[in-house]
């Protein structure tokens, strides 16, 4: 739920603005309004997500509800473009924003590229529109494919509307028409919006206020204001088409430092032509899969390849130009993070990296064979390590400026585990592993609780000991015995087993009820806040959920300890939590069964299908956590463990079918929770969580080739042969 009353208009959100008696006459050419309504980002389901495969161009487009959406640059951190939406009017009885209308098809124009392709159809049979999207890979320019033809015969006219929201703060911008092109800029970035043909007509103004589709859905016309100063400026155009005698119009969007710079961006990719840009761009990814094995065979339908290259291609594409090896966990700001209120401005997720989920996108791309990525990505891991005591940011920037500052043990072992799986042995990674073993072994909580205690666990919302966090620490120490006795450190070899051997001995009194409700048999609990899984001790789960007997919350975590080779996969134990997370979290849709991340979870949306919000009171159960696909992919990795290849088969089968027809995986599905008797909750499809989500496409590739091979192959061998028997 936003936290601000808004209203939609049109495609843009309008909310908090300047009342008209406050506002002083703009000079004349100025346009009215400033400085327009507050600016927010898009939802986060997206259907596409494109960039180029080379360095030059340092631009990436995001697609979303019939309508581009965000553009990062000049990094994947930095959203500088809201959207481009179309108004479609006969300029007398109606104006249609194209976004709006139901019939929208999305799909990606070849199986081995990423340009995308939106066909929009009037609700009234009127209009027909496709636009084709593609990036620039010589230089930072979205280009745009537009065909749009008249159905009725009649001419119409259109109108291309881009917001730019520079530097991650649509805020402070300012724009002007620049002949038949339109600049805007900010005090770091410039976006530039001309046509080919050129647009017939130009204005900018402010949103809400005087944008193009406030002016043409009031009055079916379009004041040509040359200038808006400070504020959220909005550019609108109109192409040179009609539907009947001229149907083809080509746009880019160029972004750089200065006006200047932006400009002959654009203009020099409408010199090259779309269908040039396009050639070259689909050329350089053509050749990135060229030099990588090709699907395995255990993707039985051509949907499922072309899902598996889609998912190489987005992994591909989600790693920033000027730092390499920093992959974002999703171009996308779900829900209240998208607003840019002053508890998210600028918005700082989930375009941010992950060691967790970095770790997770480079065993996926190791697993497709792309090597030098996995490689890259530790590259990034170490340079970002925090001194001088060796723990990893929660999350950072893609330059590797930290954000958020809560320590995950997980996220300081999984670099190690992920430097053992590279055979990465050399010095220098060494003393890297070398800092994060001591950490590992050293770390105490705020009231000094000793390691394995983490301050947070994977889903960042608890203290305590957790079954997941306690398996990448052991299987972090494992492999970091492996690298010092490579590197000549026999005493820290002793000391990372000795403890790894200790943690996993202590592990069941932490984590395993024996006199919990939810069986009676032992299984593990989600976490503990106390260290004794026999305690009763009460936490709030957070997310406006419940206070629960932490006996009573379960969370399938506890398969990394199979995942990552500390427990058999035939334990009885483990055996008996799989069937207690079955009983309680599992949810069977249309599309596959699927589970919640733990008992009770309130990350998703309201009862009513609104957006979370974190700002709801404890205890509300306001909002309900919806079902995570890659979970799926988590239990097909322990099935596979467990020799029933056939059941991984399965999952790698269910998986694939909650992408969107772009080839987008998302993080959550609608669930059991889903508003009744309402269209567009379907369970087991997308909801509006961040989408696409880089680790879902991981888990996809991952569980591909493990299913090909039939083992699992992210998992260390030292720490299975010590733990569970090679």
């Amino acid at each position: 739920m936003r936290k601000v009353v808004a209203a939609a208009l049109g495609g843009l959100l309008v909310t908090g603005l300047v009342p008209a008696a406050a506002v002083a006459a703009p000079p004349p050419g100025d346009a009215p309004g400033a400085p327009g309504a507050h600016p927010s980002w898009l939802p986060a389901d997206k259907t596409g997500f494109g960039g180029s495969r080379g360095k030059a161009s340092e631009v990436w487009f995001t697609l979303q509800g019939g309508r581009m959406s965000e553009v990062y640059y000049p990094d994947l951190s930095t959203p500088s473009v809201r959207s481009l939406d179309f108004v479609v009017t006969d300029g007398r009885g109606f104006a249609t924003v194209d976004s709006s209308a139901k019939s929208q098809r999305v799909e990606r124009a070849g199986t081995d590229a990423l340009t995308y392709r939106q066909t929009i159809t009037d609700d009234r049979g009127r209009w027909r529109l496709r636009k084709t999207y593609v990036t620039d890979p010589a230089r930072s320019t979205v280009s745009v494919s537009v065909d749009f033809d008249s159905l009725t015969g009649r001419p119409y006219e259109l109108y291309a509307v881009l917001d730019p929201d520079l530097t991650n703060d649509g805020a402070d911008d300012a724009a002007r028409t620049d002949g038949s092109a339109l600049v805007a800029h900010d005090a770091k970035t410039a976006a530039a919006f001309a046509a080919s043909p050129a647009f017939t007509k130009a204005s900018v103004g402010y949103a809400g206020a005087s944008d193009g589709i406030t002016q043409l859905t009031k009055t079916r016309t379009l004041e040509p204001y040359a200038a808006a100063e400070r504020g959220n400026v909005v550019q609108t155009g109109q192409a040179a088409v009609d539907g009947i005698r001229s149907r083809h119009v080509e746009l880019a969007i160029g972004l750089g430092s200065g006006e200047r710079e932006a400009a002959e961006t654009a203009k020099a990719s409408l010199r090259q032509g779309f269908r040039s840009v396009q050639h070259a761009n689909e050329s350089g990814w053509r050749r990135y899969l060229a030099g990588l094995p090709g699907a395995p065979g255990s993707l039985r339908t051509g949907e499922e390849r072309d899902l598996y290259r889609a998912s190489v291609l987005m992994l591909a594409a989600s790693e920033d130009k000027r730092n390499p090896g920093a992959f974002v966990a999703s171009p996308s700001m779900p829900w209240r993070f998208g607003d840019n209120d002053g508890d998210f401005s600028p918005s700082g997720t989930y375009h941010l990296v992950w060691p967790r989920d970095l770790y997770q996108i480079a065993t996926g791309l190791l697993a497709a064979g792309d090597r030098p990525a996995a490689e890259r990505a530790l590259g990034y891991l170490y340079g970002t390590q925090q001194l001088p005591d060796g723990h990893f940011p929660q999350n950072s920037k893609v330059d590797g400026t930290p954000v958020w500052k809560s320590i995950q043990l997980d996220e300081t072992a999984f670099p190690i585990v992920l430097a053992s799986q590279l055979g990465r042995t050399d010095a220098k990674t060494w003393h890297g592993v070398r800092r994060a073993a001591e950490f590992l072994l050293s770390y105490r909580g705020d009231k000094g609780q000793p390691s394995p205690y983490t301050q947070q666990e994977r889903w960042e919302e608890q203290d305590g000991y957790s079954p997941s966090t306690i398996a990448s620490v052991i299987a972090g120490l494992v492999c970091a015995a492996e690298l010092a006795r490579h590197n000549g450190a026999a005493a820290d070899a002793d000391r990372y087993l000795a403890a790894a051997d200790r943690f996993r001995a202590d592990l069941p009194a932490q984590t395993v009820t024996t006199n919990g409700p939810l069986s009676k048999n032992p299984y593990f609990v989600r976490l503990t806040k106390d260290g004794d899984a026999n305690s009763g001790a009460k936490y709030n789960l957070g997310n406006s959920s419940v206070t629960m007997d932490q006996r009573a919350v379960t969370d399938a975590g506890f398969l990394d300890l199979v995942r990552l080779g500390v427990y058999a996969p035939g334990d009885k134990v483990i055996r008996d939590s799989v069937e207690v997370t079955d009983g309680q979290i599992a949810f069977t849709t249309p599309t596959g069964q699927f589970w919640h991340r733990y008992t009770a979870d309130g990350y998703g949306e309201l009862a009513d299908g609104s957006p979370w919000d974190f700002t709801f009171p404890a205890e509300s159960r306001t909002t309900f956590g919806r079902l995570w696909p890659l979970l799926a992919g988590e239990r097909g990795e322990y099935e596979l463990a467990n020799g029933d290849k056939a059941s991984a088969q399965r999952r790698l089968r269910d998986l694939g079918r909650v992408a969107s027809a772009g080839g987008t995986m998302p993080e959550q599905v609608w669930d059991e929770n889903a508003p009744s008797g309402r269209p567009g909750f379907p369970a087991g499809r997308p909801n509006a969580s961040a989408t696409p989500l880089a680790w879902t496409h991981a888990q996809y590739l991952r569980l591909a080739w493990d299913v090909q091979r039939g083992a699992v192959t992210e998992q260390p061998r030292a720490v299975r042969c010590r733990y569970a028997g090679c």
